[in-house]
Formats: C-alpha cells, structure tokens, sequence
C-alpha cells in the first residue's frame, strides 16, 4: 500500500456515514483515499452533497468537469492482500458486527487450512454483503483471505469507475466472474467464494426468496480437477437485503448490470444515489455443510455427471433451508419473527 500506513480510525464523521444511509459510499472512498493517492477520486465537499437530496448528481458534475470531462483513470493496480485486511478489518468489520450482526453456525464443520471453494446461495438483488459479511467471518475466524468471484460490472461498468475507485475490485481481491478467471484462481490454490447460482439468486426476485435457482457445474469439474473440496454454505437473512423487490432482467441488461431491482426503496436511491452500497437492516447467520471432496472419484466427471451433482446439492441446500426456517432459527429468528424475516 501507498501513501498513509498508520490504521485507519473511524472519525466521527464515518459514524455519522454509517448510521445515515447516503454515508455509506462515503467511507469506502475515504478509507482507500486513506492508503492510496487518489488525485482523481472524490473531494470533501463533493462528499458533504451526497447527504442532500439530489446532491449526488451535482457532486459527479463538479467532479467531472474537475477531471476535465473524462473519466477516473485506472492506476492498474493488482490485488494487495495488505489493503484487504484493512478494509476487511476497518470497514467490512463495523458494519458487518454493528448492523447486519452477522454470525456463523455449525463451525465444527469449517476446516483447517487448505484451499476451498465456499459455495453459498447469494440473494438481496443489492451490493454483495451476503459475500462481504461471510469473508469478514471466515477471516476473523479462521485468518483466511477470502478472494470472491464478483460480476464483470463490478470491474468496468461506467457507474463503477464513479463510485469506487477504478482498480478498488481488483485491489481487494475480486475475481472476474468467468470459467477462465475462476480457474486461474484455483490453480494457484486460493480460497475462492463462489455462488453456484450466479445472477439467478439475486435476480429471481422477493416472490420466490430462498429458492435456489439452478446451480451451474463448472464449479464441481473445476473442484475435482484441481483436487480442491468445496464448502457448502447457506446463508439466511440476505433476502431482506432488499425487501419487496422484484428484477426487471430486460432493463438490467440493456444497462450492463447484473439485475435491476423495483421497489419502494427505488425512490430513495433516485434521490441518494450513493445509497448504492447500502442494504436493508437484517441478521445475516451463515450455516456451515459438510465438506464435498470429488478428488476421490477415478475418472474425471462428465458434463452430465458435473451438473447432476450440483443440482443434487441445490436439491440438499433446498431441503436444508426449508427446515431452518421451519424451526424458526433463520434471519432474525433468535431475536424477532423468523417468518417476517424470511
């Protein structure tokens, strides 16, 4: 990491940003502004506009015409595992403990050490917390250094390079969501979190929640080639991410963006765009499986046999899912209505 090295401190300032929805944007960009040199990146008073009504919009114009009608310029800077510890442990930290109070269960079945793929259901149709708020438990509990496969938007999508800083994905460790980049990763033996489900989970909207859609099978060829066993987790509370909202597939796509949600909140983000990265208050409990190895097995799988074996774990996640919710132990369920939470 360049530029500041001392840790960075949550100013009261940040504590404002977190409990005030707008603020949220805020924080991500100060504390990379914090590590890196960001001649391109966002200006105190430019921050102080996302906290009006409609003052996001003036704040990117005066920022625009500051850079010289361009764009943010990439800086081509790689993954910094310094940088992600900090983040995961300055940022992910107090929002994931002071807001969704996330927690895992069933830790007995968490390995050692080792290479993993962590296969969860992803939900929410919002920025990725199911995924954040996991990393920061894997890490806090085991010391792991979590790298996510995330949508090729999150990399190059012209709202992106606005937002966050242009090479802030990479930085932190994000893995570009294709076969190839998946691969790559395993090769080298990371510890990668993947959602067999892809767009289907968030996009499948708020009428049919936790409902795992069709898995893909790239991810059991890929685990039993590289002899790497995967880590089922299932994940409640990230429906209630963003509540009531249903996906407009047509639209997200003529926008280059993984899905669309429509809801009531859609008013607020017209007017607070920087509300982006917020997410609806929910208990988020992860429920950790049984590991699957497929090393074991003598011939390589088939097509077929790959994706018979992953629809057979949706098939098992499913039932597993149904059961937690019916003995009321998902979402909010130790500390309200399970059912109003799922």
């Amino acid at each position: 990491m360049t530029g500041r090295i001392h840790k960075y401190q949550f100013s009261w300032f940040d504590w404002f940003c977190l409990w005030y929805p707008p603020g949220w944007l805020i924080i991500f960009n100060r504390h990379w502004q914090h590590y890196y040199d960001d001649p391109d990146g966002w200006k105190w008073w430019e921050y102080w506009l996302f906290l009006i009504p409609g003052g996001f919009y003036l704040a990117l114009l005066m920022r625009w015409v500051r850079l010289g009608f361009r764009s943010p310029k990439s800086q081509d800077r790689k993954f910094d595992p310094d940088y992600q510890q900090a983040f995961v442990n300055e940022v992910i930290g107090q929002i994931v403990t002071s807001y969704f109070q996330a927690e895992l269960e069933s830790i007995e079945n968490l390995p050692i050490d080792g290479s993993l793929i962590v296969a969860i259901n992803h939900a929410g149709m919002c920025f990725p917390w199911d995924f954040l708020a996991l990393a920061y438990l894997l890490n806090q509990h085991q010391g792991w250094q979590i790298e996510p496969l995330a949508h090729l938007a999150l990399f190059n999508h012209p709202w992106m390079l606005w937002w966050f800083p242009p090479d802030w994905a990479n930085v932190l460790g994000a893995i570009p969501a294709n076969t190839s980049s998946l691969e790559v990763a395993l090769k080298n033996q990371r510890i990668v979190l993947y959602a067999p489900e892809g767009v289907r989970g968030p996009g499948k909207g708020w009428n049919q929640r936790y409902q795992l859609q069709k898995f893909d099978p790239s991810f059991i060829r890929l685990s039993q080639r590289y002899q790497i066993p995967i880590l089922p987790i299932i994940c409640l509370g990230s429906e209630n991410l963003h509540p009531f909202a249903f996906n407009m597939p047509k639209v997200a796509h003529k926008l280059q963006l993984p899905v669309f949600p429509v809801s009531g909140l859609m008013i607020w983000f017209g007017l607070f765009p920087s509300m982006g990265v917020w997410a609806a208050k929910t208990h988020l409990r992860y429920y950790m499986e049984p590991i699957l190895d497929f090393s074991t097995k003598k011939f390589p799988l088939s097509t077929s046999q790959a994706y018979r074996q992953a629809q057979k774990l949706r098939s098992h996640l499913q039932v597993k899912i149904d059961k937690i919710k019916e003995e009321g132990r998902g979402g909010l369920g130790r500390h309200g209505d399970a059912e109003n939470d799922l």
